[in-house]
């Protein structure tokens, strides 16, 4: 017989639920990071008064009803009058559950999270959702 903490021989480990969303939460915030860090230099040195963030999901109201979103920008984008006196700093906010919803595989996932950081970063420097389209053109955005 088995305690409580120590599985039956043979049937492995438990899984801790808990344990479990802290692991790919924590894959999460990595992915995010990595796809920070890969900005180059001229556009980092930007991102000094944004916030980066990790959320599980959107909040009500955020999304319209059947889509996913995956990231959000909340701020004065840089190219407008006044932006560098906002008394409110920047945000910008990638959403784990979407990412792991349409991109199972990791490594499309982490592909995607870099997509979605350099679009919400876009946004921060004045760049919108039209323009954005222009740019990446046909180019295959999900991985």
């Amino acid at each position: 017989m088995s305690s409580p903490t120590q599985p039956e021989p043979g049937m492995g480990a438990a899984l801790d639920p808990k344990a479990e969303l802290e692991r790919r939460q924590d894959e999460f915030d990595v992915m995010v990071a990595d796809a920070v860090e890969a900005i180059p230099s001229l556009y980092r040195e930007q991102l000094d008064s944004v916030a980066i963030i990790t959320d599980d999901e959107p909040a009500p109201g955020q999304q319209a009803p059947g889509t996913l979103l995956f990231g959000l920008y909340q701020g004065v984008p840089r190219t407008r009058w006044g932006a560098t006196n906002t008394a409110i700093p920047s945000k910008i906010t990638i959403f784990r559950r979407p990412h792991e919803i349409a991109f199972p595989d990791p490594a499309a996932r982490a592909r995607r999270v870099r997509s979605t950081v350099l679009h919400e970063v876009a946004h921060h420097l004045g760049i919108d959702d039209a323009t954005l389209r222009r740019i990446e053109g046909g180019r295959d955005r999900g991985g």
